[in-house]
């Protein structure tokens, strides 16, 4: 019996296929997980993402605590509500941790950090922090709904106190507040448009039934991970850990390298990435024969070398096989999977593949 999020009842009432999810006894699907991945980037889905770990950040130096423990900079977070996507890493630049950080004040910040990584995140947030006098709250007592869809915010709206609701809607992207007992933020993990909601666990029981009644298909895993593999959004421990720099896991955008002074956790070895002839690619690959694509096949790129898929699989919108995969730094836009020994034909393609419900690549 794993951990359970304050919306396992709601789970198993709807018949949902549990299965461990990094300790957690989480919904896979409620009948079809095709049918989920459709209704999100068709209409509107939600997804129970209270495994994720909720982190408050407070202190006088807590702004100069995140510029040393992330790649990215938090001096981009001007405003209240403002969210930053990082990666935490290790002296050797691996990735720890990919992670949210949202501005909740001047001296107080939020980061939602992963289920799986949870004990080893907050150990290593704690023992960074003490130099700094820094305060590290775990929100244990708060769950986390996504909601997700081109018609998700209409759908949502109205669990949203009357007097917050146009600002809510009103939301740019990787923007949040705190609207009531909920705070709401325009971000997600499916490539589609929508709300993170974090609240009181107590109240997230009601929160899932009334979207629910608004027509709001509910979503597990599986679906989950289809939408993100369409959007080219990083999974921990497939896509990246902590043997893997952010610059080979197509992670390059989130490090910042200015200003030039900022001396982050992992810097000195990336830097010495950076320039590097030997770089791995990080590449979007579309399987040109008949299979299936999946993690951990190895990619041949004849006369450069082998890489291996990261995160592979069908994808219901485009209705052929995709992955994410690392291979040999070269020139080339042509390689071979091995599947089940048989090398099939994949061509290196830009991604995302999917971005919101509009199909980005040629196939």
């Amino acid at each position: 019996m794993g951990s359970k999020t304050p919306l396992y009842d709601n789970h198993v009432d709807a018949g949902a296929r549990i299965v461990d999810f990094g300790g957690w006894d989480m919904p896979l699907h409620y009948g079809s997980q095709k049918e989920e991945h459709h209704a999100v980037r068709q209409k509107a889905g939600v997804f129970d993402v209270s495994h994720m770990t909720i982190v408050d950040l407070g202190g006088e130096r807590v702004r100069e605590f995140l510029q040393y423990l992330v790649a990215n900079d938090v001096a981009k977070l001007k405003d209240y509500g403002k969210a930053l996507y990082t990666c935490m890493l290790n002296p050797d630049g691996g990735v720890i941790d990919d992670l949210i950080i949202y501005f909740m004040a001047d001296r107080a910040y939020r980061l939602i950090v992963n289920a799986a990584t949870r004990e080893k995140d907050l150990a290593w947030i704690r023992q960074q922090a003490g130099p700094f006098a820094i305060d590290v709250v775990e929100r244990a007592e708060l769950a986390m709904i996504a909601v997700q869809g081109p018609d998700a915010r209409k759908l949502a709206a109205p669990c949203v106190d009357a007097e917050w609701r146009d600002a809510a809607l009103a939301l740019k992207p990787f923007n949040g507040l705190q609207a009531g007992d909920i705070f709401v933020a325009r971000t997600g993990y499916t490539g589609e448009d929508g709300w993170e909601m974090v609240l009181p666990a107590s109240e997230a029981p009601a929160v899932w039934n009334r979207l629910l009644a608004a027509g709001v298909a509910p979503c597990g895993l599986g679906a989950r991970d289809t939408l993100r593999l369409e959007a080219a959004m990083n999974l921990y421990g497939s896509d990246m850990d902590e043997s893997i720099s952010p610059l080979e896991a197509g992670l390059g955008w989130t490090v910042a390298w200015e200003p030039g002074e900022r001396d982050f956790i992992g810097r000195t070895p990336l830097e010495a990435l950076r320039n590097s002839p030997d770089r791995q690619r990080f590449v979007g690959l579309l399987l040109e024969d008949r299979g299936v694509l999946r993690n951990h096949q190895r990619v041949v790129v004849e006369g450069v070398g082998e890489g291996e898929i990261t995160s592979g699989g069908f994808s219901p919108t485009i209705g052929r096989s995709i992955a994410l995969a690392r291979v040999p730094a070269g020139d080339y836009d042509r390689a071979q999977v091995d599947i089940r020994g048989k090398l099939l034909n994949v061509r290196i393609v830009k991604t995302p593949f999917v971005r919101n419900g509009q199909i980005r690549i040629d196939v």
